[in-house]
């Protein structure tokens, strides 16, 4: 609900080609990828340091989810 809340959530859209996977999971983002992004935006580090490893549990947990119930191990976005 805060300006820099909405730059985080900007800044996890970015993050979709900043995965870190293994075969059969996603296991997170390059965290220090997606701070340099954020830091060329202008986004607060203490902003994404705060926001951006809870948002990365619940689109890890979802991810694998999605690709547990779908059988696959491939990743859909």
């Amino acid at each position: 609900m805060t300006f820099e809340g909405w730059q985080v959530w900007d800044l996890v859209g970015r993050l979709g080609s900043q995965l870190r996977v293994l075969p059969g999971a996603v296991i997170g983002w390059d965290l220090n990828a997606a701070f340099g992004l954020a830091a060329a935006l202008g986004i607060p580090a203490p902003a994404a340091a705060e926001l951006l490893p809870v948002i990365e549990a619940v689109m890890v947990r979802k991810m694998n989810e999605q690709m547990a119930a779908s059988g696959s191990r491939a990743i859909s976005f």
